[in-house]
C-alpha cells in the first residue's frame, strides 16, 4: 500500500533465492518469499522511429536500508484474494492539487491518467500505458468481475492557499479531501470514485522521503463524513528526487558502478518520478481499495500489494543492479511506455496473477 523509500538493494538474484520483504507502512512486514528467477517477459521497442533503441542500464546500488528485495517469477509469493471489492466499475478520478502547480505539470499527470484508457494504437503506440494497465485489469472480485480499464478524470480541485498548512500528516490529508468534498466541486462518489491528492514541491508530508513516496487508504467517516478510497503522492523534485524520483536522480554518494541518473522522459525529474508512483498507487488502490482484497501476508495493516512486489523493476532482465530493458529516444530520454499526445513515461511493472511474475505491456502476447 505505502510506497517506501524506493531504495533497492541490488544483488545477484538470477542465481539466488531471496525473501520478498514488504515494508508497507512501517518497513517491518516479512510475508512472502520468492524464487527470484525473473520471468522472461517481452518489452518491444517503438516500431516507428529508428532513433529509439532498447537498453538495460546498470545503476549504482541504492542503499543498505532497502524496502524491497528482488521481484521475479515465483510460485511462492502468497498473494491472495481476501473477498473484498475491487474497482470493477468505470473509475472516476477526482484530482486534488494541493499547493502551487504549473499548468504544464498538471497536464503531464493528466495525460498519463487518460492514457490508461487510450486504446487506439495510433494515439498511443505499443508499448502503451493502456497495455501496461491490462495486467492490473486481470485482478477480479468474488463475482469474477475484472478491474475496469475505463478511467476518467471526473473532477479537479486546486488548493493553492494551502488551507491545511504546508506540512501535512496522514490524517490532515483526509482533511484536505474533506475540504474539497465540502466545497462541493466533487460529488461523494462511493461506487466509482477515487480521490487523488497530489502535493507540490514545497509541501512536506509525514514520512515523505524518509519512509514513503506515496500511499493509499480510505477516508474515515469521522474525518470526511464518508468512506472513500484515496491516494496521496508527493512531488519530490526539490525535497528528495534521489529517493522518490529514482532512477532520474541518484544520491551523490553512489559514485561509479553505472551510468548514473537517467534522463526523464518529459524533462521534469519530480513529476516524471511522481508518475511511476501514481501508477503504483492506482494499481494497488484498484485491486485493494478497502484493504480487504488482493494482498500478500496476514496483516491488512501492512500488506504486500501488487505494486510492492515489483518496485524498482521497469523491464525484462531487471535485477542485479539493472532496472530492466527500457528504451531511449534520440534525445536521450528514458522510458518504457507510450501515452496519448506523444507522451513517454517510465513506470514500474506490476505483479501478474496469471504469470505469477512482474509484468509489463504485451506480457501475454
Amino acid at each position: 500500500m505505502f510506497i517506501h523509500l524506493v531504495f533497492i538493494i541490488f544483488a545477484s538474484f538470477l542465481l539466488l533465492a531471496h525473501s520478498i520483504i514488504d515494508s508497507n507502512h512501517n518497513n517491518n512486514n516479512n510475508n512472502a518469499t520468492s524464487a527470484a528467477t525473473l520471468q522472461p517477459l517481452k518489452l518491444r521497442p517503438l516500431p516507428d522511429y529508428a532513433t529509439n533503441y532498447t537498453f538495460n542500464p546498470q545503476l549504482p546500488p541504492r542503499s543498505l536500508s532497502a524496502s524491497k528485495k528482488f521481484e521475479g517469477s515465483s510460485e511462492l509469493v502468497n498473494l491472495r484474494y481476501h473477498m473484498g471489492p475491487v474497482l470493477s466499475s468505470p473509475i472516476n478520478i477526482y484530482l486534488i492539487w494541493y499547493g502551487k502547480w504549473a499548468p504544464s505539470q498538471q497536464l503531464l499527470i493528466k495525460d498519463f491518467l487518460l492514457s490508461i484508457s487510450t486504446f487506439n494504437h495510433r494515439a498511443a503506440p505499443s508499448p502503451s500505458v493502456s497495455e501496461w494497465w491490462k495486467t492490473v485489469s486481470l485482478y477480479t472480485d468474488q463475482t469474477g468481475a475484472n478491474i475496469s480499464r475505463s478511467i476518467l478524470i471526473a473532477g479537479e480541485y486546486s488548493d493553492r492557499l494551502y488551507s491545511h498548512g504546508s506540512h501535512l500528516t496522514r490524517l490532515s490529508i483526509q482533511e484536505v479531501i474533506a475540504t474539497a468534498v465540502k466545497s462541493k466541486p466533487f460529488p461523494v462518489d462511493h461506487k466509482n470514485g477515487i480521490y487523488l491528492v497530489l502535493t507540490a514541491t514545497d509541501v512536506t508530508v509525514q514520512d515523505f522521503c524518509r519512509a514513503v513516496c506515496g500511499f493509499h487508504y480510505f477516508t474515515f467517516a469521522s474525518m470526511v463524513g464518508y468512506t472513500l478510497p484515496y491516494a496521496w503522492v508527493g512531488n519530490s523534485g526539490k525535497q528528495c528526487p534521489e529517493v522518490c524520483a529514482y532512477p532520474f536522480a541518484v544520491p551523490g554518494y553512489m559514485g561509479g558502478g553505472g551510468p548514473g541518473a537517467l534522463r526523464p522522459p518529459n524533462g521534469d525529474v519530480g513529476v516524471d518520478g511522481m508518475i511511476s508512483v501514481i501508477g503504483h498507487e492506482l494499481a494497488e488502490l484498484s485491486s485493494n481499495p478497502l484493504v480487504n482484497a488482493w494482498y500478500a501476508g496476514e496483516d491488512p495493516t501492512a500488506p504486500t500489494e501488487i505494486g510492492d512486489l515489483c518496485e524498482g523493476l521497469y523491464g525484462t532482465g531487471g535485477g542485479g543492479g539493472y532496472i530492466g530493458e527500457v528504451m531511449r529516444d534520440g534525445g536521450g530520454r528514458t522510458y518504457n511506455l507510450n501515452g496519448r499526445r506523444g507522451r513517454k513515461f517510465l513506470v514500474q511493472w506490476i505483479w501478474s496473477p496469471t504469470l505469477k511474475a512482474c509484468a509489463g505491456p504485451n506480457a501475454l502476447d
